[in-house]
């Protein structure tokens, strides 16, 4: 669609010229061209409003002037109109059939991609559970987005670091040992794993809101853990082993990997370097013996970086990280993935960045999402009120596997329990990216576990069904070919796969995953009522028949691909 639109765009931009030679280029109407609300009127609009200052007339009258000017001009096109103060255009049989069907055929899962990136570093910092704590539905947030951001900037030739910026520092380690040297059993532990941990850090929180003295003895155990107390220090590696046997068995279900695993803890020798930096630079205040960044000029409460004790905090730890790895992988982007709650920290710890001086300032990117909760109930780990992403995802599989026993008894024992996974785990990553990101969710489990009407059980049930198509066809001898369109919702179809590459475009703009989402349910929508309106392998023409597998084949390229752009593995037969 991107080509479509500037061939356009450049015949409009001679049209407008011809009466004002300052009016907008090419570049600048490309941008105005919108998809209208009803089909019926076209595959583009152009809204006219936008040249009445330049052109001194009014919005129809300037639409049916460049309607006369570029009606016999535009080979992709094969009708324009004017309605109101909008021109709008219907792109072509012909050219869909041929040139957009032809380059998806040539470039299969490449269509949509781009260079963009060659030659740029993208770190991405997302997941980062905290290290003695369940991987919960809360954590699900970051670590899809996280990844599907990842793959987006790949899928435009950038050279991306994937980052699990591990919680495994701060005072709630102080608490863990206190609970475990009170209340905790190793053996207990082993066998149960991070349930039990979690376990132990309720405990502590019920006890401290009885004998606050535990907060002050948990601050006390934190501060030997960071001057290297050799029995805490071992306590500490041993929750953290604990906790990550449990997180790899969910990253494995969401396909998830990450190019390295250095958590707080791996800066605690890299803090003093910008602590004193900080000195030298002459931000540093005292504030009640605490260190502090007087951010008031800015609109901002204070950054605090060093507590009164001594003990560092998350901006002390975050600046350490961003200079790391703007020395080691000298990033053009290092995009942060977290919750909105934590958006004033990022910006506080920005503004520091920037006032110490270093140039890369302005290449930090936080993305934000919006909150979950349980029955309206804030997610809390200290009270419990959780829903643990293992809890989820295992019961999304059994639910799928139930299914699939039904509807497809001839699935052997292990191609039944790959797809069970497969289509379970894609339908609660589908159902959390469907939405902006911004939109907080109140996490309902029946609505993430509905596999009717717009899900990802649907959109993984029409990959499958193009991959039949595709079998099909290889048993029967048939090859795909681009050629002539014959029916509309072909061209229908193929005008929503032309817009891939401008939705990834949007995508990594907005850092919003969820426009790749709803573009896989449009592909599906027009895909399936192709598929019920056009014979494909059965058609009589030997020509149409070549076209139509051609559009399954697109299909099953486009939609693939996008599948795995928002974290969802595919499967070939459901």
């Amino acid at each position: 669609m991107r080509k479509i639109k500037m061939a356009i765009a450049s015949v409009c931009a001679d049209a407008v010229k011809a009466i004002n030679e300052n009016a907008a280029d090419a570049a600048a109407i490309a941008s105005y061209l919108e998809y209208p609300p009803d089909r019926s009127l076209g595959d583009l609009a152009l809204p006219c409003f936008r040249f009445s200052r330049e052109l001194r007339s009014a919005p129809p009258k300037i639409a049916q002037m460049i309607c006369d000017a570029v009606k016999d001009k535009l080979a992709p096109v094969a009708d324009v109109s004017v309605a109101g103060g909008y021109l709008n255009f219907r792109i072509s049989r012909s050219y869909l059939g041929r040139d957009v069907l032809g380059e998806i055929l040539t470039l299969g899962e490449d269509y949509g991609g781009s260079d963009e990136g060659a030659g740029k570093t993208v770190v991405l910092d997302y997941s980062s559970p905290n290290v003695a704590k369940p991987f919960h539905i809360g954590h699900l947030g970051s670590t899809v987005i996280g990844h599907s951001l990842k793959k987006l900037h790949e899928f435009h030739g950038y050279k991306c670091v994937g980052i699990n910026h591990l919680g495994d520092w701060g005072t709630q380690f102080g608490k863990m040992i206190v609970a475990y040297r009170k209340w905790g059993d190793k053996d207990v532990i082993d066998k149960g794993g991070v349930d039990e941990l979690v376990a132990l850090y309720v405990k502590f929180h019920a006890e401290a809101e009885k004998d606050p003295s535990l907060d002050d003895e948990a601050r006390a155990e934190f501060h030997k853990l960071e001057l290297g107390d050799e029995e805490n220090t071992a306590l500490w590696r041993w929750f953290i082993e604990v906790s990550f046997k449990e997180y790899n068995v969910t990253y494995k279900q969401l396909g998830i990997t990450f190019d390295s695993y250095a958590g707080e803890s791996f800066y605690t020798d890299k803090m003093p370097e910008q602590v004193e930096k900080l000195r030298e630079c002459g931000l540093l205040k005292l504030d009640n013996g605490a260190s502090i960044v007087d951010l008031s000029e800015y609109g901002m409460p204070p950054c605090l970086i060093l507590r009164s004790d001594g003990s560092t905090l998350y901006p002390t730890r975050d600046i350490a990280a961003a200079v790391y790895r703007a020395r080691t992988y000298n990033f053009d982007k290092c995009i942060y993935v977290t919750a909105a709650a934590q958006s004033l920290h990022f910006a506080q710890w920005f503004r520091v960045v920037e006032l110490m001086g270093y140039p890369w300032y302005d290449k930090l990117v936080h993305v934000p999402y919006g909150m979950v909760s349980i029955g309206g109930e804030k997610l809390a780990t200290r009270t419990g009120n959780v829903i643990l992403l293992k809890d989820l995802l295992n019961t999304a599989i059994e639910k799928v596997s139930d299914i699939i026993t039904v509807k497809n008894p001839a699935l052997s024992g292990e191609e039944k329990a790959a797809t069970a996974e497969a289509v379970g785990v894609g339908a609660v990553v589908f159902h959390y990216l469907l939405n902006n990101r911004m939109r907080d969710m109140n996490f309902i489990m029946d609505d993430a576990l509905n596999f009717d009407g717009n899900t990802g059980p649907y959109a993984m049930y029409t990959y499958a069904r193009t991959c039949s198509v595709r079998r099909k066809a290889d048993s029967d001898g048939i090859a795909p070919a681009a050629g002539e369109l014959t029916d509309e919702s072909e061209r229908q179809l193929l005008v929503t796969l032309s817009r891939f590459g401008e939705v990834v475009d949007d995508a990594i703009r907005d850092y919003e995953p969820s426009l790749v989402t709803r573009f896989i349910l449009d592909v599906c929508t027009d895909y399936n009522k192709f598929y019920h309106d056009c014979p494909i392998l059965t058609a009589e023409d030997d020509d149409v028949r070549a076209v139509r597998l051609a559009l399954s084949c697109a299909v099953n390229s486009v939609l693939g691909r996008a599948l795995d752009l928002i974290c969802i593995k595919k499967t070939e037969k459901i």
